[in-house]
């Protein structure tokens, strides 16, 4: 990991407290509810990286080993103290941070994922991040209008290279950070 990656991870908040949610380290506690949202058909169809079938055995890896692993910077996302999704930046070397959230079914369409990635973007900007990218199959309207909300635009498409979305179409999104 560069020293630049590494340096943003140090600064981004361990919690985010939103007006309705709050955005905390993930913890083995969350594995019961996350293996029962996760192992979701339609949340597995929009993210490269989730396995599926989702059991508390992959909750655990995620949070042993990736939430807060190398090139990782994950939240939990409770609702009333009640895990509801993630959300989160991956921190690759020599690329900017790429923001990725998923949401349990039963909370999509109250602004939930739009409120969380917000306060991620507003983090990571506080944190040093010049810009962030991300990116959404082309026929998830839903998740490109959260990232259109909170200020990202379009700048290309591409093919997924691998993982669960290998060979689909992706929108390639970014966003940038006024100089100070």
């Amino acid at each position: 990991m560069t020293i630049v990656a590494q340096g943003l991870k140090d600064r981004l908040p361990a919690t985010i407290r939103t007006a309705r949610l709050m955005l905390a380290t993930p913890t083995l506690a969350h594995v019961p509810e996350m293996a029962v949202l996760a192992n979701s058909k339609a949340i597995h169809a929009m993210l490269s990286r989730l396995p599926h079938p989702y059991g508390e055995n992959d909750g655990r890896i995620f949070i042993e080993n990736i939430a807060r692993g190398d090139s990782e910077f994950a939240w939990a996302i409770e609702l009333d103290g009640a895990f509801i999704g993630t959300v989160g930046l991956h921190i690759l070397p020599e690329k900017l941070p790429e923001l990725g959230y998923w949401l349990g079914e039963p909370f999509w369409g109250h602004g939930f994922a739009t409120e969380a990635a917000q306060a991620v973007v507003a983090a990571a900007r506080a944190a040093g991040a010049a810009a962030l990218r991300s990116r959404a199959l082309k026929h998830n309207l839903a998740s490109r209008n959260v990232l259109r909300k909170i200020g990202f635009i379009e700048i290309g498409e591409g093919i997924e290279p691998d993982h669960n979305l290998a060979g689909q179409a992706m929108a390639l999104m970014q966003l940038e950070f006024d100089p100070r």
